[in-house]
């Protein structure tokens, strides 16, 4: 592989698991950076990660691609370790961090954990920032999130994707869920992706790859199934939503997850919008049931497990 055709040698990508968003760290000549932070419970292994890297070097500096939990949940704790840290975020949501409104956040009503952190700085699209001695480009990437935003290294081509583009599909399309229409806005964002042509991709869940065709027709096909059949993207967002929280538990009472399912108010929004017919603890057991015949949970009469 030549020089051109490599990922920029200033950055390693740290593949997480799926609680966890990757990691993406970058050493400068000056300054070193950090683009998304994981899930709360994984905040141990993020900061080992990062540590072990760099090792005397500080983390100068953070950057959220958007505000999930799976993105932001390891802010509280780098900053902890890195008194000096500078962290950057997406302007849309800024005033919601400022005066941590966590259901305008999403992390109360989903059900999920984000410790509150600060910020000191704006991604705002249109501009570039320094990573790694090298200038990236800051798009907007609205869709899976209203707010989200991509990166994009133009001499290596090297695209940062988060959730907007995996190899196999993108995230949850949320905004759709509560009844503001946004798969036209995923299918303009795979659009500019296509326009900015990547040679690498680096997305927020799975594998670096290079094969950007395949990548976004398989995205097309899948945003084409859901805008047709709305029902069925809401049916997945909840089976994902309800694995995620499995994946964070691994195990948990029977009282303990129905007790979570009712408390949860983003999962009766999306029921009362899309399930209007079942009961949330009706749905719930139903997706719960999936989930346990595909090998992704196990059941007994006292303990829901993950699997």
């Amino acid at each position: 592989m030549s020089e051109s055709a490599a990922l920029p040698t200033q950055l390693r990508v740290f593949e997480r698991g799926w609680l966890s968003s990757n990691n993406i760290l970058f050493v400068g000549r000056e300054e070193t950076a950090l683009v998304d932070s994981g899930y709360v419970t994984h905040s141990g292994q993020t900061m080992a990660l990062v540590e072990a890297a760099l090792g005397d070097r500080p983390l100068d500096l953070l950057l959220n691609t958007h505000l999930h939990s799976d993105h932001c949940g390891g802010n509280s704790a780098l900053q902890q370790r890195y008194p000096d840290l500078h962290t950057r975020i997406p302007p849309g949501e800024a005033a919601s961090v400022q005066n941590w409104e966590e259901e305008a956040l999403s992390f109360g009503a989903t059900g999920q954990q984000c410790p509150r952190f600060r910020f000191q700085g704006l991604l705002e699209p249109g501009r570039d920032v320094t990573l790694g001695d090298l200038a990236w480009q800051v798009h907007g990437a609205p869709g899976h999130d209203p707010h989200s935003i991509v990166l994009f290294e133009p001499r290596s081509r090297t695209l940062i994707s988060a959730d907007a583009l995996w190899e196999n599909g993108f995230g949850i399309v949320f905004p759709e869920l509560t009844g503001e229409p946004s798969f036209d806005e995923v299918a303009a964002t795979l659009d500019l992706i296509e326009t900015l042509s990547p040679r690498w991709v680096i997305p927020g869940h799975g594998s670096v790859f290079s094969e950007l065709a395949k990548a976004l027709s398989s995205a097309r096909r899948r945003l084409e199934s859901f805008a047709n059949d709305p029902v069925r993207h809401a049916r997945h967002a909840l089976k994902v939503l309800l694995k995620f929280k499995l994946l964070e538990l691994q195990v948990v009472s029977v009282g303990e997850w129905r007790a979570w399912i009712q408390s949860t108010p983003y999962l009766n929004a999306v029921r009362a919008r899309f399930f209007a017919s079942f009961s949330l603890e009706e749905l719930s057991d139903e997706i719960l049931m999936e989930l346990i015949k595909v090998g992704a949970a196990f059941a007994d009469s006292t303990h829901i497990r993950n699997s």
